[in-house]
């Protein structure tokens, strides 16, 4: 009776399985039960996805919150970050700079001269680094304190890295700086959490501040100090002191970084995203301020928004800077043929690895300019050669239509073509070799190594500084009069010009150019002289070759 009991069981429930299911198939096989819509059920996936991640970042947002504990302000005190690169002081209230020295870089040649100081007293005042909150100067209107033992410093050794932490209280927002040192360059790098604890959103604008004093710079032509931008891959400069301190600069676009600048040295700052973003320079006495807002955020009640930024403050060595942004490299400014420059620039290291030295470096690159260029400069000097065979006739057909320019223009053509003379080939090299001195010339004034490097540091026979410092002007004329001269000997080896008047503008170039060159950085007058006493020797070998030519015995028919 029990089996046949439990085989009436399993019976009932095998046909109430075979009734649910085979009416589902049957009842969507006639079509009075719809299937279920894939598009609906994907829709409610990417719903239930949607809340799960908010449920996260809600809960992330309390974690970040609650990193930014209330706290007691204390007094500020200075806190020193030492590095083998620099030595900066902080300001506990706010975390502003007091001072930025460079380990590795000194304000003149003399070994007892200070170092520089991106940040000196001037710029302090400033407050350079300083966090402005929804346009209120967190460390003047806010409360302060740093992390429990933060307040001893950093000091790295190399390869290490160091982070200091500053709470603080500004607009009724809770603020937190996280600044990250690293012992190898010169970037900081900054975290920032804003905590919004009230019950209502809050919508925040952060302002990133760097600063620079103009006595950085050496105040010539070649090094001046300036605010400057990336907008949109686009370099821009203001360099005017009078018109940052009287009307100063507003940009704004995507400006991917800003900062003040000299030749040489910069402090820039790069936010986590630049776009919508407000540039405000302006100069306070010498020194350049830079400040970058970008857009404003939204902070929910209860919760919190972390944001990231960088800090370059110290030289503009393009292959450190390269490595922390491309954008921020383009400070280093090469100028429209910057290819050819950071190709020469390229050469000259190379070199530099095998002497040492960063004279003979530019010397052994002229010699390789010179050799790429030696075929066309050959055959430059091969037509006007022609050209000084044929002066005789010119002249001669000057003299005959000299009241007639029209048909004096003729047979000069005519002249030209008769004996296959391209009266423009002796400019032809010339203009083909400056973007070359335009690249040249902008590496140079630019490349932080040749600053401060020597050439021939004495003066032979005394111990007075010559080419110390490849990046200044030679102090004694030496190089850009021996240029000069090497110029005139180029002009008397040369046919000279047929035209009265532009015989005499070619007599005055050499007096114009050495003029020009007395203030030129020396290691690009040593480049324009090695180039010249070279073009004399091609040209001494060429005029040889002719000679011999001239004088050798014909054959026989």
């Amino acid at each position: 009776m029990e089996d046949s009991n439990l085989k009436n069981i399993i019976l009932a429930i095998v046909l109430c399985l075979i009734v649910i299911f085979g009416w589902s198939y049957f009842a969507q096989y006639m079509g009075w039960i719809q299937p279920p819509d894939p598009q609906l059920i994907a829709q409610q996936e990417e719903l239930q996805k949607q809340q799960a991640q908010e449920e996260i970042k809600k809960q992330q947002e309390a974690d970040q919150a609650a990193l930014v504990p209330t706290f007691t302000p204390s007094p500020g005190q200075d806190i020193i970050v030492e590095t083998p690169l620099y030595k900066a002081v902080l300001y506990s209230g706010g975390a502003t700079l007091k001072s930025f020295e460079l380990k590795k870089y000194r304000m003149s040649l003399e070994s007892s001269a200070p170092l520089v100081n991106i940040v000196g007293e001037r710029t302090a005042a400033v407050a350079p680094l300083g966090l402005l909150v929804n346009s209120q100067p967190s460390w003047s209107t806010g409360k302060w304190a740093v992390e429990a033992g933060d307040n001893q410093g950093l000091k790295l050794a190399q390869g290490e890295q160091g982070s200091l932490i500053f709470n603080g209280e500004v607009d009724n927002l809770r603020v937190q700086r996280r600044l990250t040192f690293r012992a190898d360059n010169y970037e900081i790098h900054e975290d920032v959490v804003v905590v919004n604890p009230t019950e209502q959103p809050r919508n925040v604008r952060l302002t990133y501040t760097v600063a620079a004093d103009s006595r950085n710079a050496s105040g010539d032509r070649y090094d001046v100090m300036r605010v400057a931008w990336d907008n949109n891959g686009n370099l821009d400069e203001e360099s005017s002191i009078e018109t940052l301190q009287t009307k100063g600069r507003l940009e704004a676009g995507r400006i991917i970084w800003a900062g003040a600048m000299s030749t040489y040295f910069l402090a820039g700052v790069l936010p986590q995203d630049p776009d919508n973003s407000t540039l405000k320079a302006r100069a306070h006495n010498t020194v350049f301020r830079a400040a970058l807002e970008p857009a404003a955020f939204l902070v929910n009640a209860k919760s919190s928004k972390s944001l990231q930024v960088r800090y370059w403050l110290g030289p503009k060595d393009r292959q450190q800077l390269t490595a922390v942004s491309e954008e921020l490299a383009k400070s280093v400014d090469l100028g429209m043929f910057s290819l050819i420059a950071k190709g020469l620039l390229w050469i000259l290291r190379y070199f530099y690895d095998f002497v040492h030295n960063w004279g003979i470096a530019i010397i052994m690159l002229t010699f390789v300019i010179k050799a790429l260029f030696w075929p066309l400069t050959a055959k430059s000097y091969a037509s006007m050669e022609k050209m000084k065979e044929l002066q005789p006739r010119m002249l001669a057909i000057r003299e005959k239509y000299k009241d007639d320019k029209e048909q004096m223009n003729r047979e000069v053509m005519n002249l030209y073509r008769t004996f296959g003379v391209n009266p423009a080939s002796g400019c032809m090299p010339i203009l083909i070799q400056l973007p070359v001195f335009f690249g040249l010339y902008q590496a140079l004034l630019t490349f932080i190594e040749l600053r401060h490097a020597a050439f021939v540091e004495y003066l032979p026979g005394t111990d007075m500084l010559w080419l110390a410092d490849l990046s200044s002007k030679d102090p004694f004329y030496i190089t850009p009069i021996l240029m000069g001269v090497t110029m005139v000997i180029q002009q008397k080896m040369s046919p000279p010009a047929a035209d009265p008047t532009q015989r005499k503008i070619m007599m005055f170039l050499p007096i114009v150019f050495t003029f020009l060159f007395l203030t030129f950085p020396s290691g690009l007058v040593i480049y324009w002289l090695v180039n010249n006493i070279l073009s004399i020797f091609q040209q001494w070998l060429m005029m040889r070759k002719n000679k011999t030519k001239k004088h050798a015995p014909r054959k026989a028919a």
